[in-house]
């Protein structure tokens, strides 16, 4: 059964939800902790939800995707209740809005427009963004101007591999691998002259600069540098959880020898004999 096919269960479970979100903010019967809680203060928990969601939609873990949707649903609703209560929005503005921009944005599908395929939706749909601030479509705004915005909302990473599309796209590329390959050593060259220099804001700066060419060689490459993060990530606590599993004691009791052979027969069980971290005297502990 579609969602289509039962509104009304819907909307009330949506509206139990709303209601119990104004309990917990109610100002004599309410959770001192959620009273407590501005806008600003409930921003850490939007991303963690967000990526907690994201986590369980690629694991394909049906309950527990449920579960965090819910749980990112709550920061919406939430967000809305604190805003309602200084009467600015609410919850039904915000569903209108965006109801709205869909039915704005998509006039092949609510309007006579036609869009064959998905290049052509997008391209309308940003015809469409254009118009709507006030922007002329054959002028488009200055490439610094769209930068901006990936720069402050979106994490590091995956701003860094949208500014390089884009500005790869306006022309700002590299003419081979071979390229982007010099780059690299370059950074990595003045990352380590920054080091030795012994200057922490030069080596922040340089060490960025080296991050970001990284960047370009995953986009080179057509690697999603944060899916390549996050997969070494994964693989790094796995390796860890098989040599606790291999250990009478804390590894923190182990001499950096027998961690490394313990890192190297973890990789071995786990059918990891190559890839990023080889060694364990290259980890953290």
């Amino acid at each position: 059964m579609s969602s289509l096919d039962r509104p009304s269960e819907i909307l009330t479970a949506l509206q139990r939800l709303i209601d119990v979100v104004a309990q917990l903010r109610d100002p004599v019967r309410g959770c001192p902790w959620d009273l407590a809680q501005t806008p600003e203060s409930l921003v850490p928990y939007i991303l963690e939800e967000a990526y907690e969601t994201v986590a369980a939609i690629r694991s394909g873990d049906r309950a527990e995707t449920v579960e965090e949707l819910g749980d990112l649903l709550l920061q919406v609703v939430l967000q809305a209740q604190l805003a309602s209560e200084a009467g600015d929005f609410d919850l039904g503005q915000v569903a209108n809005g965006i109801a709205d921009k869909l039915v704005r944005r998509h006039p092949h599908v609510f309007g006579e427009a036609e869009a064959t395929d998905a290049a052509a939706v997008h391209r309308q749909w940003e015809q469409i963004k254009a118009a709507e601030k006030g922007e002329p479509i054959d002028q488009p705004p200055p490439l610094s101007a769209k930068l901006d915005r990936y720069v402050n909302r979106l994490p590091p990473l995956m701003a860094a591999l949208k500014m390089s599309e884009k500005a790869a796209a306006a022309g700002f590329e590299w003419d081979s691998l071979e390229g982007v390959w010099e780059k690299f050593h370059e950074e990595l060259a003045e990352l380590q002259g920054a080091i030795a220099q012994g200057d922490p804001e030069h080596q922040a700066s340089e060490l960025g600069d080296l991050l970001f060419t990284v960047v370009q060689l995953a986009r080179w490459q057509g690697i999603d540098p944060s899916a390549a993060l996050h997969g070494t990530n994964q693989r790094f606590v796995q390796r860890l959880r098989m040599m606790e599993a291999l250990s009478d004691r804390p590894l923190e009791q182990y001499s950096l020898e027998t961690l490394e052979a313990l890192w190297q027969k973890a990789k071995a069980q786990l059918g990891q004999g190559s890839g990023q971290g080889s060694s364990a005297q290259h980890q953290e502990f």
